[in-house]
């Protein structure tokens, strides 16, 4: 359609990069042609009109012509070379039949349906049951932030933000995490003191693993003190957090690796790492959980620019871990006693450990000096819960179901103070659950169908005729408050009626006949067992009600 408008408007003898070449010649010559009728009518008076007109006219074509150059460009060369057909004028990508539409979720995100749903709000409803004994309270912020809030918070990870274009004259940015949009609510509103939980999606231009329940679009659960409180007493309810939600939701054996940011530090500095590289030598070393350690020393030498000799001395502390014998240890190391910030960090995590034993947890944690974090708020204790062997199970089956870190957090002391106006700081610890990849293993573990309603009976009726009576009797278990549904066909088989019950596990039928209503009855059938009494119209809905709190 395209190349026919092409030649009535002008000699147009080919197609594709040829035919583009001419059709440029065209307008190269049609706005030469404007030029110079442009100074005919400056120069030639008696024939003014007549040259307005020619103007005009050649005006329009080099419009026209400007017009089938962009339709042209979106013509697209198939595989075999020839021609795709133009989209119709006003057709959109989601016109019907648009062969190039392509129907796929975006890069690193997926669909869940009802029975991924299902599994996901359970573990969900645990993680803030959890939550909630611990007496924090929920706040939620934008998805989106300005830019200069999320940026120089990441350290090297900060390349992973998903930009945004300019939106009314702000530049925007996804939230990487709910860390930082806290600390920004902290710091705007002077909250002083806050026992929080988030859970909510952040998006990371990240390289996708399914397998490991790693997304570009995710949920977080995070769990955060702010305030200004005695040494280790919220870092360590963060670890019981941590070690509570794990255990309730079942995925298996974990441990959580604790390490403090000051004796990190310490540690380069006794190691002759240049200050102003710690932060990208935390970067290295945090990638020891997946990384062999050569792979790690060789990034370090010729990526980061250490010596050879300074990354064979980190690497004799990074191999270690234990617990409070661990600390003792390494408080009587002579070149961690000459740096007092190596000192504090020792003190921190002797009193941490205690801690984590009265709370009964000391099983559950490891001191491990490689454990690095790379954010660079963090300033004091941090932590990284980890499953052991597969992360789903174990068996032979699962072996693909890999997750490695399931949780993470530390202390950010300095971070609120950048988004206060007097610069005020809020001391904040906090852990961050990843849900994600719980679900994973959930998912990969889950067997046989799982229920994906709430559904506690079912009207059904015995015989046709009575869908206006299902529809009163199905209205009263509404208002008494229990969860009801019946068929949306007036006349459904009883058969038909059972089976949708057991299909979705629904654990009662409540069964309307004419015989039984004259009586003044009902039928309860329990779906699980296909056991069926008569219930009195009038009481049935307490003996109901009390069944269902019993099982």
């Amino acid at each position: 359609m395209i190349l026919r408008q092409l030649r009535s408007a002008t000699v147009l003898p080919g197609v594709g990069r040829a035919g583009g070449s001419l059709l440029r010649r065209h307008i190269s010559s049609a706005r030469s042609s404007t030029l110079l009728a442009s100074t005919t009518v400056q120069t030639a008076r008696p024939d003014e009109e007549r040259a307005r007109q020619r103007l005009a006219q050649i005006n329009e074509e080099v419009q026209k012509l400007l017009a089938l150059k962009e339709q042209l460009k979106q013509c697209t060369v198939e595989d075999a070379g020839e021609p795709a057909v133009p989209k119709p004028s006003g057709a959109t990508e989601s016109t019907p039949g648009n062969r190039n539409l392509s129907l796929k979720t975006p890069k690193g995100t997926r669909d869940y349906g009802p029975e991924s749903m299902a599994l996901r709000q359970r573990v969900l409803d645990q993680v803030i049951r959890v939550f909630r004994k611990h007496g924090a309270e929920t706040i939620d912020t934008p998805v989106f932030e300005l830019k200069e809030v999320l940026t120089g918070k990441y350290g090297e990870d900060s390349k992973l933000i998903y930009d945004l274009k300019d939106q009314g004259g702000e530049i925007l940015a996804l939230r990487y995490d709910l860390t930082v949009p806290f600390a920004r609510y902290v710091g705007m509103g002077n909250v002083f003191n806050i026992k929080r939980y988030h859970i909510a999606k952040v998006y990371r231009r990240d390289n996708p693993q399914i397998t490991r329940g790693r997304y570009r679009e995710f949920y977080q659960c995070d769990f955060d003190i702010a305030g200004t409180y005695d040494p280790m007493l919220p870092d360590a309810e963060c670890v019981k957090v941590v070690c509570e939600i794990l255990s309730d939701v079942g995925v298996g054996e974990f441990v959580v690796k604790l390490n403090h940011r000051k004796l990190l530090d310490g540690m380069f500095e006794a190691c002759g790492v240049p200050a102003d590289k710690f932060r990208t030598a935390c970067s290295s070393v945090d990638k020891l959980d997946k990384t062999p350690w050569a792979e790690v020393k060789r990034e370090m030498v010729e990526e980061k620019g250490l010596t050879e000799d300074t990354v064979d001395r980190i690497g004799e502390y990074v191999t270690l871990h234990g617990g409070p014998e661990l600390v003792d240890r390494l408080a009587a190391d002579e070149k961690l006693k000459q740096i007092p910030s190596a000192m504090e960090g020792l003190e921190d995590m002797r009193l941490l450990l205690q801690y984590c034993d009265i709370f009964q947890v000391a099983n559950r944690v490891s001191f491990d000096l490689s454990l690095a974090r790379g954010l660079d708020y963090y300033t004091g204790v941090i932590y990284e819960a980890v499953l052991l062997g597969s992360g789903a199970g174990g068996g032979a089956e699962e072996e693909e179901i890999t997750v490695g870190s399931v949780a993470g957090g530390g202390r950010y002391d300095n971070l609120v103070g950048m988004f206060n106006p007097k610069r005020k700081q809020v001391p904040c610890v906090g852990v961050s659950i990843g849900v994600e990849r719980l679900f994973s293993i959930i998912e990969a573990r889950a067997g046989g169908k799982t229920r994906t309603n709430e559904t506690q009976v079912y009207v059904a009726s015995a015989h046709k005729g009575l869908h206006l009576k299902r529809l009163e009797m199905l209205n009263k278990l509404w208002d008494a408050d229990v969860k009801a549904e019946h068929s949306y066909k007036l006349n459904p088989k009883l058969l038909a009626q059972l089976q949708h019950c057991e299909e979705y596990q629904i654990p009662y039928a409540i069964i309307l006949g004419d015989g039984e209503l004259s009586r003044g009855v009902v039928k309860l059938r329990e779906i699980a067992t296909r056991k069926e009494e008569e219930l009195p119209v009038d009481t049935f809905i307490e003996e109901l009600r009390r069944r269902l709190s019993a099982s």
